[in-house]
């Protein structure tokens, strides 16, 4: 059985996440799960909250609330707003788990023992107001790079380049805003990462016709660049702290930097996994040896994320000089931008995960979100394409299509599937089609390629539309029993294989359309890819079957609500 570990970039556990978050990373690692568990692949998906890190102890700070308590707290949070958007993980951990704090140290001491840590003195924003030295993140300033005057002492979020606190202009203070910033000397622990540079060109040289392009000229742009050694350890009090056992006690108060334990948590998650539910050591499977030769690795991430996934968890791994396994397949995402402006967390700039679901259901959400990926290029949310896309695609397409046969068969034919009547020519060329159209679906989906995937997946819904036009049984019931229910029939089977077609991306959606072909089965459960040449899906259901016509599938999204839409939550004018 083939055998697909997949992982989303993990979010901060600060504050609820933004749609571009959910676009970029956690929705389509787990659209692409549900696809492989359809496919009937021994699958694992596993995402956390990063709850370690400056952001985190700031965040705390404004709220008043001890750090320990506020990761708890939004960890809930999330896992329940995931659960309300369907995402299926294995295991949805923490970063702060005894799981990654043992795993941390364990790959901390084995690079330390193969020479690849050492100790620097190194120059560090400190201050006066605040008593203290300050980490990357607490210290805010213009990008030297961009010239964006909200840079992050670690990088900068409107150019992406890593930075360190003291290059950046103008430095101030992100818990105080003092800009009386003096440049200290630290004592830090450094990953000798420009060891790697021939090791990591050899690696992702070899994957170059399996990543994205913009994953590639990523990794190759830091590599050109020349790669730097990186400090791992921070001046903070939440966070995994340094063992005495590593540089003889010479680093007592700090911890690992966030970017060097939050990798390692995919692993821990895994552990986590395992231990929760009874399976002992069934996490190395996945991850350790040649147990896990034949897993193919998937990671999910928005193109902030990929240097510390080409680079950084990379030599993480080569530099313990053991078995584990590195990604396999690396997608990365641009950004999902808020109509013409960056969605912002620090901003509060865009939809929220659970203001979104106040505004529509998650499937809608899910299928808008994912037929707009940001793979090639950025892309723009804006609420008249949102309204457009879930009114015609959804409604008029295959809303329409399920609720118009379904009630048809209800009026007409007692609610059952009818028997009458043999498939012509017209039936066997729309068959034909499928076949087509299906594995190009599937072949799409297998590449992670999302909106090629999903144009495919409309295309077959338009497919019926126009063949239940050309068979309107509604016509021929009047002249020709049997040939009204031919039609009606392959509707049928045509509404039974679209529920199984579209799971991985609508769940609940399916399951609905599903239970009005198949009242009983899946409720819950996986619903199998179609995998079966059409001739036979098309003809799977058992005359004198029981069918039922569903309430309004999708609700049309009005131009007046599109109005208050914009109104509630603004936009690049407001």
């Amino acid at each position: 059985m083939k055998r697909v570990l997949i992982t989303s970039a993990i979010p901060y556990v600060a504050g609820v996440k933004h749609l571009g978050n959910l676009v970029g990373s956690m929705l389509p690692a787990d659209i692409f799960a549900r696809f492989c568990r359809s496919r009937g692949y021994d699958t694992l998906a596993i995402c956390a909250t990063d709850e370690h890190g400056a952001p985190v102890e700031l965040a705390a700070l404004e709220e008043g609330t001890p750090v320990a308590d506020y990761a708890a707290k939004w960890h809930k949070v999330q896992k329940e707003l995931g659960d309300r958007f369907a995402l299926s993980w294995d295991n949805f951990g923490r970063s702060s788990s005894p799981q990654n704090h043992e795993l941390t140290l364990h790959f901390a001491r084995a690079l330390w023992k193969n020479g690849f840590l050492e100790i620097r003195v190194t120059k560090q924003a400190y201050s006066p107001t605040d008593k203290r030295f300050l980490p990357d993140r607490y210290v805010i300033g213009t990008c030297p790079h961009c010239g964006y005057d909200r840079a992050r002492g670690d990088q900068c979020e409107n150019c992406t380049r890593v930075l360190d606190p003291i290059d950046l202009i103008k430095p101030r203070s992100a818990v105080s805003g003092a800009a009386d910033i003096e440049i200290r000397d630290s004592t830090h622990l450094f990953l000798k990462q420009s060891q790697f540079s021939d090791r990591l060109r050899t690696w992702i040289d070899s994957h170059k016709n399996d990543w994205p392009s913009l994953v590639t000229s990523i990794a190759y742009k830091w590599l050109d660049e020349g790669l730097q050694d990186r400090g791992i350890t921070r001046d903070l009090e939440w966070g995994i702290p340094v063992p005495d056992d590593i540089a003889d006690g010479q680093l007592k108060g700090k911890v690992f930097y966030v970017w060097f334990d939050a990798p390692i948590e995919y692993i821990a998650a895994t552990k986590e996994w395992a231990d929760n539910n009874g399976k002992g050591d069934a996490w190395k499977d996945w991850w350790y040896g040649d147990a896990a030769k034949d897993v193919t690795y998937w990671e999910f991430m928005g193109k902030d994320n990929v240097p510390f996934h080409t680079v950084g968890f990379p030599v993480t791994i080569m530099a313990s000089g053991e078995p584990w396994k590195l990604v396999d397949r690396l997608k990365g995402f641009n950004w999902l931008n808020y109509d013409g402006g960056k969605f912002s967390t620090s901003g509060k700039r865009g939809i929220f995960m659970d203001a979104a679901l106040d505004v529509a259901p998650a499937d809608y959400w899910r299928y808008y979100l994912i037929a707009n990926a940001p793979e090639g290029s950025d892309s723009n949310f804006t609420w008249e394409q949102f309204a457009g896309i879930i009114n015609k695609d959804l409604a008029d397409v295959l809303g329409n299509f399920v609720n118009r046969v379904t009630k048809f068969c209800v009026a007409r034919f007692d609610g059952q599937v009818p028997g009458e009547g043999e498939y012509g020519e017209d039936e066997k060329a729309l068959i034909a089609e499928l076949d087509r159209r299906f594995a190009q679906y599937a072949d799409f989906m297998e590449a992670a390629d999302f909106r090629k995937a999903m144009g495919e997946m409309r295309a077959i819904w338009v497919a019926g539309n126009e063949y239940m036009t050309r068979a309107a049984p509604w016509t021929h019931i009047k002249t020709d029993r049997a040939k009204a229910a031919v039609g009606v029939r392959m509707g049928l089977n045509l509404i039974h294989q679209f529920a199984h077609l579209v799971w991985p991306v609508m769940p609940d959606f399916a399951r609905t359309i599903h239970e009005c072909i198949q009242p009983v089965g899946y409720r819950g459960g996986v619903i199998p890819f179609p995998d079966a040449p059409m001739a036979e899906l098309l003809d799977d259901l058992t005359p004198g079957q029981p069918i039922k016509a569903p309430e309004v599938l999708v609700t049309k999204i009005t131009d007046e609500q599109v109005a208050e839409l914009k109104a509630r939550f603004g936009g690049a004018g407001a």
